[in-house]
C-alpha cells in the first residue's frame, strides 16, 4: 500500500493434525482455569508479571491505539488502601445498590463485601482503559473502540497468568475512581479491572459450578 510501512507477516502454518492438537490443548488447560478468591501471600517472579503483561499488550487495538494502562502494585500499603475504598464500595452495593435478583444470583458464589484477598495476594495489577492518547507532537488523540480493545487485551493477561501457572480473581467494584487517586492515574483514564493475581492457599475451594457446553454458546451455519 502505498505511502504506509509494512512488514511481512510472521506466520508459521502448521498442519492440519497439529492445529487440532494445540486446540485441544489450549482448551484443556484453560477449561480448568477459575477463579480463585484464597490466596497465598507466596510470592510469584516479577518476570512472570512482565511477560503476562508483555502478551496483554500484543492484543488488537482500534487503530492500533492500545488504549490501556496496567498498573502493578506490589506495595503492602498501597493494596491496604485499596481493599479499604474497595470494601467501602462493596458494602454500599450489597446493602443498598444491588438488586434482589442480582444478589440472589452471586449467593451461590459465596461473595460479599469482605475482600481480603486484595491485601493477600503478591500482585493486584489495576488495569486502566485510556480515553485518549498522545500523538507525536504531544497533541491529544482520540483512543476508538477502546471497552472492546481494553476487554481483549484484560482476556489475553489472564489466559497467560493462567498459562503460567498464576491464579487470578477479576474484581471490579463500582465506582472505581478512587484507584485514579490512590495509584496517581489522569481522569482521562478510566479504571476498568482489578486483577488480583498470585497463587492459591494449600486446599483452596472454587464453587461446583459447570460452563455452558459448546451447542448451548455457539452455532455453525
Amino acid at each position: 500500500m502505498a505511502g504506509k510501512d509494512f512488514a511481512p507477516l510472521e506466520f508459521e502454518p502448521l498442519e492440519e493434525a497439529e492445529m487440532c492438537r494445540r486446540a485441544s490443548g489450549f482448551y484443556q488447560l484453560m477449561r480448568r482455569r477459575r477463579t480463585v478468591r484464597d490466596f497465598s501471600a507466596a510470592p510469584v517472579p516479577r518476570a512472570v508479571i512482565e511477560d503476562a503483561i508483555r502478551t496483554a499488550g500484543s492484543a488488537p487495538s482500534g487503530a492500533n491505539m492500545q488504549p490501556w494502562h496496567f498498573v502493578v502494585v506490589e506495595s503492602a500499603e498501597i493494596k491496604r488502601r485499596i481493599r479499604l475504598a474497595a470494601e467501602e464500595e462493596e458494602r454500599e452495593f450489597y446493602q443498598r445498590r444491588a438488586s434482589e435478583e442480582w444478589l440472589e444470583a452471586l449467593e451461590p458464589l459465596g461473595t460479599d463485601a469482605h475482600k481480603p484477598f486484595l491485601e493477600t495476594a503478591p500482585y493486584l495489577i489495576v488495569v486502566f482503559l485510556k480515553k485518549f492518547s498522545s500523538g507525536e507532537a504531544g497533541e491529544r488523540r482520540k483512543n476508538y473502540y477502546t471497552s472492546e480493545s481494553v476487554g481483549i487485551a484484560t482476556g489475553m493477561l489472564i489466559a497467560a497468568l493462567h498459562n503460567a501457572g498464576v491464579a487470578t480473581l477479576t474484581h471490579t467494584p463500582s465506582p472505581m475512581k478512587f484507584l485514579n487517586e490512590i495509584l496517581g492515574r489522569p481522569a482521562t483514564e478510566k479504571p476498568y479491572m482489578i486483577l488480583v493475581a498470585g497463587l492459591p492457599v494449600n486446599g483452596a475451594e472454587v464453587p461446583a459450578i459447570d460452563k455452558k457446553p459448546l451447542e448451548a454458546i455457539a452455532e455453525f451455519i
